[in-house]
């Protein structure tokens, strides 16, 4: 299973012979300029909230490549209102099996309106299983306890936010690792702004003190899962 980071909270995983990409925002990215959005072609686009810092890309993402878009039921409908109607909506707690594997939708706190203001419904976690894995992305979110649910998932990976200030930081990420039973933790959501630039080398430190493999790759980077 390969990922490959494009800045922010936008990733892509192959995983089941198809291309998912995640919460695409890269073209108003300062760090993701070298990265040419018209490359992208996923079979499916996931979003976890409505925000411009995850949906950025989303409508012309989905109609250069025809992806499937995964989101919450409101997002839906808004882009139905785009003219976007490949679209599978779903709800907190909701699971589905599609071609490539299982996506179930999972509880994330934070806000979600949409760019133009229109209701984003609840922002949301996924987890996906694919060949014989289980993988974690929180979207933007708070610590909260409802993590402790994954626990028994036997997490593979988990893509957690470290930049603060809109979602949880470093030390909650830690937190939120031991309430999910994974050690093996992706950064997402930090440097793309002033307030949510880290100090990477402290971070580290903090992730190997707990006793936990972070990984913060360049953006454009891929590793295997």
């Amino acid at each position: 299973m390969k990922v490959t980071y494009y800045g922010q909270s936008c990733i892509e995983i192959e995983a089941g012979g198809k291309k998912l990409l995640f919460d695409p925002f890269i073209t108003h990215n300062e760090l993701a300029k070298h990265i040419d959005v018209d490359n992208l072609k996923p079979d499916y686009i996931l979003v976890s909230h409505g925000h411009g810092d995850h949906v950025g890309d989303l409508i012309a993402v989905q109609k250069q490549s025809g992806a499937k878009v995964i989101c919450i039921a409101e997002i839906a409908g808004w882009l139905g209102k785009q003219g976007i109607d490949n679209v599978h909506g779903m709800n907190i707690g909701g699971g589905f099996n599609f071609d490539f594997g299982r996506v179930k939708m999972v509880n994330a706190i934070h806000s979600g309106a949409l760019p133009d203001g229109s209701n984003g419904g609840n922002p949301a976690g996924f987890v996906i299983y694919a060949e014989g894995k289980a993988i974690y992305f929180a979207g933007d979110t708070a610590l909260t306890y409802d993590m402790k649910l994954l626990e028994d998932e036997n997490l593979a990976w988990a893509f957690l936010p470290l930049g603060d200030n809109y979602t949880m930081g470093a030390d909650d990420a830690i937190k939120a690792a031991a309430f999910i039973n994974c050690k093996n933790i992706i950064g997402i959501h930090y440097d793309s702004f002033p307030v949510i630039k880290i100090d990477k080398d402290e971070v580290a430190e903090k992730f190997i003190k707990a006793g936990l493999n972070l990984k913060l790759p360049a953006v454009g980077d891929s590793l295997n899962l």
